[in-house]
């Protein structure tokens, strides 16, 4: 009996010290002043968009600069909100360490297609199909939009586009511009040849473009990229060739 006594009052005292040095240690931590702002980007292959310097600058106008202040005076949601205002910031999550650093970590936005439409918007899309403004600092070898582009059919089907493009090393270095044509038609503009891809509806695209590929390697590369003017593919199974004058 004696000896549960002794233990239960030996274990009291333990969760007693415990507590206690708990207490002491976020005391002092919530004391410690932040000297530095750790910036994380977490889609590395698009890092630099967003710098440690563009964070520090943001939060110094808004006037809740974290750095010189105690970590027990930092509202990290408060941050996350005014940073989650960023063009180019998708989310943001902010914590604090108990060495004195604000840790910021941010998924950014990522650019795929810059409309330039003939109605007079100018604004890029996201890979999520939602849209950036056009002074938004972005990498500058995105396709470019241009022609009738309503933006519903931009945020809808023409993002879809985009994220292909973003994904397909070939056709993202070969397609230069997108020109919505009326009626929703659409027509690309190549790096590399003097020629159009008219492709018609978005409707399967994948496979048309795999059929344009198939005729540049076993065509274009035999004739001459120069020797047609369009090159069309809007029809299933076949392609349709106009020859460039004079050739």
């Amino acid at each position: 009996m004696i000896k549960r006594i002794l233990l239960s009052i030996v274990l009291l005292l333990i969760i007693a010290y415990l507590v206690m040095a708990v207490t002491t240690f976020n005391r002092k931590s919530a004391d410690r002043k932040c000297h530095d702002i750790e910036l994380a980007i977490k889609d590395t292959v698009y890092a630099g968009f967003i710098t440690k310097k563009e964070v520090a600058t943001l939060l110094d106008k808004k006037g809740i600069t974290p750095i010189g202040k105690s970590l027990g005076r930092i509202r990290t949601k408060t941050l996350e909100r005014e940073l989650a205002k960023h063009p180019l910031i998708d989310r943001v999550e902010c914590y604090k360490t108990p060495s004195g650093k604000l840790c910021i970590e941010v998924t950014q936005r990522i650019p795929i297609l810059r409309v330039m439409s003939a109605n007079g918007d100018n604004y890029y899309l996201d890979n999520k199909g939602t849209v950036m403004p056009p002074d938004a600092k972005c990498i500058a070898h995105l396709a470019i939009v241009t022609g009738n582009v309503e933006k519903s059919f931009a945020m809808r089907d023409l993002y879809k586009f985009g994220v292909f493009l973003q994904k397909n090393p070939f056709w993202n270095a070969q397609i230069e511009q997108i020109n919505v044509l009326p009626g929703r038609n659409i027509e690309l503009v190549p790096r590399v040849g003097e020629h159009l891809i008219y492709l018609g509806k978005l409707d399967g695209f994948e496979q048309k473009l795999q059929r344009v590929k198939m005729f540049y390697e076993r065509a274009l590369n035999q004739v001459g990229w120069n020797k047609y003017s369009r090159i069309s593919v809007e029809f299933g199974n076949q392609i349709i060739c106009t020859k460039r004058e004079g050739n």
